[in-house]
């Protein structure tokens, strides 16, 4: 039989190494002729925009290549499957993809919406009575996914932050004046990305001096008083803000930088809180006061990625394909922690129903009852996952990444 692999949703450093997971285990796998990737996410399977793998992946170079590479190789979607009961036609149009392709198993890398995309796939293959499987593999950098203790994606986007924020004290630091630099760091309606900046202190670090996460209350008075208590103890203060902090409906002016626009998910498109909080800064305080929005820089910044994410992404693609060829479907593989230290996970599945459309926040107890920083308890969680470097492939001094063919742009 054949298979078919997509991505879909954010990109991250580490997608493209469940990729090549699935891929590399679809070599081993003797019954497994073709490996397609479809063009696009679910949308490439509507649309019969398929390649095959092998005609693009053709040594073990680029598959090294391939894994160091971030972003989606195969393109992503953020499309959103309707109720097949009620609109079949794209079902329909996605199962003669599969038939006219002889595809038997359909690996879907991504976050909780990919999740939805599993269920309702793999109920409509049931409904008209195929055998063909779907298996979800996780990703985000958000690492919202439930049922799993973290998410490909999330160690590297982590490991970035940190780094950034460490670098950023360094700078604003040498200036005589006090400053104050407020960096905001993607989170929709999750803290996990913002809150791991908390690592810096395991290496000695102050900062940043003033976390804040949107699973907890935030005020723009006391987010002012906050930030006088920390310049009246340091020369440079650093704020990392999630991008989802909610601030209050008569907050002044907050619509001029965000625009409260959403996708077919439903989700905001989010950005603005740092460029608000600046002006905040500027006109309470009166110090020298910037934004940083790192923006996208968070999940594609693969020249630091964390090793033991892109090692665990591959491995997590790989166990997502023998669960197929075990006959399983409709369920997303998940991480499940066995040990702190030394630090052990095993890989173990669950029903996709129990992670799509569901967000898994911050633990209340992790943050400070000020709502204003991460308590030392999350250190030993975050560690782990952003342990190690990868040996990157380098050219003229440059990080080199697997290039996609040209139909595919």
């Amino acid at each position: 039989m054949n298979i078919a692999i997509a991505q879909s949703g954010g990109p991250t450093c580490a997608i493209n190494a469940s990729l090549v997971g699935v891929f590399k285990q679809g070599l081993l796998t003797e019954e497994i002729d073709a490996i397609f990737g479809s063009i696009n996410g679910i949308e490439g399977m509507i649309g019969d925009e398929l390649i095959n793998l092998k005609s693009i992946i053709r040594t073990n170079e680029d598959m090294e290549l391939l894994r160091q590479t971030p972003s989606t190789m195969l393109g992503s979607c953020r499309y959103k499957l309707p109720d097949f009961k009620t609109d079949p036609e794209p079902f329909e149009r996605i199962y003669e993809t599969l038939q006219a392709h002889r595809i038997g198993i359909f690996i879907y890398i991504g976050g909780n919406d990919s999740m939805d995309t599993v269920v309702k796939l793999s109920g409509y293959l049931a409904s008209v009575g195929s055998d063909i499987r779907v298996i979800g593999v996780p990703k985000t950098i958000d690492n919202d996914l439930p049922i799993t203790d973290h998410t490909p994606g999330f160690g590297s986007a982590a490991k970035y932050v940190a780094t950034t924020a460490q670098e950023i004290i360094r700078d604003s630091s040498v200036y005589s004046i006090p400053s104050v630099t407020i960096i905001e760091i993607m989170g929709r309606h999750s803290g996990w990305l913002t809150a791991s900046t908390c690592i810096l202190r395991a290496n000695g670090e102050e900062a940043p001096h003033l976390i804040y996460l949107p699973e907890v209350d935030f005020s723009t008075e006391r987010f002012i008083e906050d930030v006088r208590r920390e310049m009246a103890k340091h020369k440079a203060v650093l704020v990392a803000v999630s991008e989802g902090v909610s601030l209050a409906a008569d907050a002044e002016g907050v619509e001029a930088f965000q625009s409260g626009a959403t996708d077919v998910f439903g989700h905001k498109y989010l950005s603005g809180i740092g460029k608000y909080l600046e002006r905040l800064v500027a006109e309470k305080i009166g110090c020298k006061v910037r934004s940083i929005e790192l923006n996208v820089m968070q999940r594609c910044s693969s020249h630091i990625s964390s090793k033991t994410d892109i090692d665990e992404a591959e491995t997590i693609g790989q166990a997502g394909l023998r669960a197929a060829l075990e006959g399983n479907t409709g369920k997303m593989m998940y991480f499940r922690r066995v040990s702190e230290v030394p630090y052990a996970v095993t890989i173990e599945m669950t029903d996709a129903k129990n992670a799509a459309n569901i967000e898994k926040k911050f633990p209340r107890e992790w943050i400070s009852s000020e709502h204003n920083q991460v308590t030392d308890a999350a250190i030993p969680y975050f560690l782990p996952l952003v342990q190690g470097e990868v040996n990157i492939c380098m050219k003229n001094g440059l990080p080199m990444h697997f290039q996609r063919p040209l139909q595919m742009r």
